[in-house]
């Protein structure tokens, strides 16, 4: 297979404007996927992820950087020459062939032998059980099988790097599941390097090896799906990754007769013991707080395990969700719920007013200018 290595690319578009720069749907992004890597690219809708994949695939020029694939230069390379697979989120089958025909029509423009056709789509057939459809036509398939078949064209080329846009998001969420697993099995049998472009951020949490999370053009952070999740670098990768979202508390840093957090609207204070040098410089300054919904509990009357500290919170139910596993739990404060997420339980009603903990080691701090999260 093959390592990507992207330098600084840029993709700019020629709007006869004299200040191009503002202009960048691609800025400056430089990383590498590793040798047999499974990268997702992940972001909002226009935040670029499509755009960067069809300039790795050529069919998107390259206006500033360097692409190389293998250690070569690829900016001036034919598309077809670059020895790569792309999947796309409509299929792309041809609707008048079967099964068979569409998986083996690359090859036949290559002119390998009917011999060679026949093992190769048999051998990918078998690997994407798609042995008993190959020779049925697209229209009579499901979804998720003509997703497979289009996978299945990609795979039987045997190409140094695939490339997948989207390719899940035609598909209800029942085989969006079963499709992410089907990946990840695919993955590890034909043992390639894989780049995927998502706007699911559940997606690429299950498939990645690694995560780039893009906003706007620019790579905001890439690590590892669990790394992201717990050390988000700045305050649009922590609210982006994880589902629900991290819940953000604005307030200011008081002295007081020790160290206090209190929220905006003083609906929340929340005390520390001790503050870490990074943030004393923010007393009496604005600074936000982000939590996880799962790192806030509810308070029951005896809970003893909590009962030498104070609440951090009374606030107002104002909707819930029973997921059957688990339960979220809405909260009014400030512009937008505080979401808790946790255990089942009986009892939780619409305008009950429960007492809130939030546990310390859990939070991270922002600078509200910026946005980045503060080294503590």
């Amino acid at each position: 297979m093959a390592e990507v290595k992207l330098e600084h690319i840029s993709k700019v578009y020629d709007d006869n404007k004299k200040d191009a720069s503002k202009h960048k749907t691609i800025d400056d992004i430089s990383f590498t996927v590793n040798d047999k890597e499974f990268m997702v690219l992940v972001g909002p809708s226009g935040c670029g992820k499509s755009t960067l994949l069809r300039m790795i695939a050529g069919l998107e020029e390259i206006s500033e950087g360097v692409l190389t694939i293998d250690g070569k230069r690829m900016n001036e390379i034919d598309p077809r020459d670059r020895d790569l697979a792309m999947v796309f989120q409509n299929y792309a089958l041809y609707p008048h062939m079967t099964v068979f025909e569409n998986m083996a029509f690359g090859l036949r423009l290559k002119r390998f032998s009917k011999s060679e056709i026949k093992e190769r789509v048999t051998e990918t057939a078998k690997l994407l059980e798609l042995e008993d459809q190959l020779y049925r036509k697209p229209k009579l398939l499901s979804g998720g099988q003509r997703q497979r078949v289009a996978i299945g064209r990609a795979i039987i080329r045997r190409p140094k790097v695939f490339l997948f846009d989207e390719p899940l998001s035609n598909l209800d969420a029942k085989l969006r599941s079963q499709m992410r697993i089907e990946l990840q099995k695919l993955h590890r049998e034909i043992d390639a390097t894989m780049i995927y472009v998502t706007h699911d951020q559940v997606e690429a949490m299950t498939l990645g090896t690694r995560i780039a999370v893009l906003n706007k053009g620019k790579l905001m952070q890439l690590d590892t799906p669990i790394h992201l999740y717990n050390y988000p670098d700045n305050r649009f990768v922590a609210g982006f990754i994880g589902s629900p979202a991290m819940n953000f508390i604005k307030g200011v840093i008081n002295n007081d007769s020790g160290y206090v957090f209190r929220s905006q609207e003083s609906k929340c204070s929340i005390r520390f013991n001790e503050l870490p040098e990074s943030l004393k410089k923010y007393i009496n300054k604005p600074v936000e707080i982000g939590i996880r919904p799962e790192h806030i509990i509810i308070l029951e009357d005896n809970a003893d395990e909590y009962q030498q500290n104070k609440a951090d919170c009374s606030l107002e139910i104002t909707a819930y969700e029973n997921m059957g596993n688990e339960q979220q739990v809405y909260f009014k404060l400030q512009e937008k719920p505080l979401i808790v997420r946790q255990e089942p339980k009986e009892g939780i009603e619409f305008g009950q007013f429960k007492t809130l903990y939030f546990l310390r080691d859990k939070m991270i701090f922002l600078d509200p200018h910026n946005g980045a999260v503060i080294n503590l």
